[in-house]
């Protein structure tokens, strides 16, 4: 059996390895390096946090994003701070963890080291990449310069100033045209968008924003497949479909996406959508900086690992969630029970231990539509849809939050949102440029 120490972390294929690696912190304890702070990436770093290490917690951000509810964010749900979590904070339950905010620029598995845009290089005796991925445009010309992609905090604020602008700007200069949206991709963040842009429309349109016409804001989505949701069983698939053409969710399925220009989306048959916004919420791959790093990469750029989500070719490196090339769905349950094993593997190799395959237990699958109407696939469980569906969706993303802070904030937010909103239609906005051509507005104030 290959020794775990072998130069630079260089090994020969085998599923089970033993071993530590030569400490080189200051400490004398082994050094693990965390690229990521995501699902995968936290998880790795507390399962690590009784071992004899010293972790090292490596993320471009401050904080943690829970992505599941970006798209509450980018419809003016939710605050971007209900769903972002401050990373040092994980040293209050955890001493031997020290963050770094930084983007890594290179790794070099031969000399084990990682290097920070600072210039700072990170020696480590095992590293845990759990970068995540980014938006794949597929090569469609315009839609990385006319598109927005939903992967990040920034990118969903941004969403969202674009669609209040746009409101703001119609209900000022143009009230009997109304507004466009498209969405490209029908899996669930697809959905979800469609649902909840349906919902804003729907219910809290006509009281903020008087001047418009419900009945001309259009909500396009856009799937390349005969079906939306492809994860999920063919009854849930034709239960999503109905209930966002119910709500006024026009569907193109069978529609390939050619081109996104700054005014609409050309489709397969040439006709072009109008649109004010476009969402792109189809396909992922890693980022580019990935490939210069020097690990064995499949389909999309993600890194292909063993069964033990050991990096091939490689006896102390591990890849977690999104970046790890496995047949496990680009969801959240793989990304935290991945780097829960992760980091248990690393544990174990310190203590001179045996690491074990990684068996993933599938909690099944969500889907939110809106108010009262989302689709469970759960094992063992017959699919369901409805109201019960929504209630355990609320609940699961509301436990899977990683403070309680987070947690009563959120559900403060969304039983606004989903219980007041008829009532007391709050969106949460933020700096929304006045639209060219509004009369300024004279103070009759005097000093």
């Amino acid at each position: 059996m290959p020794s775990a120490g072998a130069p630079g972390g260089a090994r020969s294929a085998s599923p089970d390895r033993i071993g530590s690696f030569g400490p080189v912190t200051a400490s004398g304890r082994p050094h693990v390096v965390v690229v990521g702070g995501g699902f995968g990436g936290v998880a790795a770093v507390r399962a690590l946090r009784d071992a004899a290490v010293d972790v090292t917690l490596v993320d471009r951000n401050a904080y943690n994003t829970f992505q599941p509810l970006l798209y509450q964010v980018a419809t003016a749900a939710l605050n971007p701070g209900d769903i972002t979590f401050f990373l040092r904070a994980l040293r209050g339950h955890q001493q031997n963890v020290q963050v770094r905010k930084a983007a890594v620029t290179d790794v070099d598995p031969r000399a084990q080291t990682v290097l920070l845009e600072n210039g700072e290089a990170l020696r480590y005796d095992y590293l845990i990449l759990a970068t995540g991925v980014t938006t794949n445009y597929f090569g469609v010309p315009g839609a990385a310069e006319h598109s927005f992609a939903l992967y990040t905090r920034a990118e969903a604020l941004a969403m969202r100033d674009r669609l209040f602008a746009r409101l703001e700007e119609v209900a000022t200069n143009r009230p009997e045209a109304g507004i466009n949206v498209v969405i490209v991709g029908g899996g669930p963040t697809g959905v979800e968008m469609a649902g909840s842009l349906s919902e804003l429309r729907n219910v809290a349109q006509s009281v903020i924003y008087p001047e418009l016409d419900p009945e001309r804001t259009r909500i396009v989505l856009v799937e390349m497949s005969d079906h939306l949701l492809t994860p999920f069983i063919p009854r849930l698939q034709k239960y999503t479909a109905r209930t966002l053409t119910e709500r006024g969710v026009e569907l193109r399925l069978s529609t390939t996406v050619n081109e996104v220009r700054d005014d609409g989306v050309v489709v397969d048959d040439g006709e072009c959508i109008p649109a004010d916004l476009v969402i792109w919420a189809s396909g992922i791959k890693a980022a580019d900086v990935v490939s210069g790093w020097g690990f064995p990469q499949g389909k999309g750029g993600r890194i292909e690992v063993d069964d033990c989500l050991c990096v091939k070719g490689f006896d102390n490196v591990f890849a977690v969630g999104d970046i790890a090339l496995t047949p496990l769905p680009q969801v959240a349950q793989p990304a935290l029970q991945g780097g829960k094993h992760a980091g248990r593997q690393v544990a174990a190799l310190v203590s001179g231990e045996r690491t074990t395959p990684f068996h993933y237990w599938d909690k099944g699958i969500l889907a939110v539509i809106g108010r009262s109407s989302g689709v469970a696939q759960i094992k063992h469980v017959p699919g369901f849809a409805g109201l019960p569906a929504w209630l355990v969706w609320i609940f699961i993303h509301i436990v899977y939050l990683l403070d309680n802070r987070n947690r009563f904030s959120t559900l403060v937010n969304l039983s606004v949102r989903y219980i007041f909103w008829r009532r007391h239609p709050v969106a949460i906005v933020g700096e929304v440029p006045t639209p060219a051509g509004q009369a300024p507005i004279q103070s009759t104030l005097t000093s």
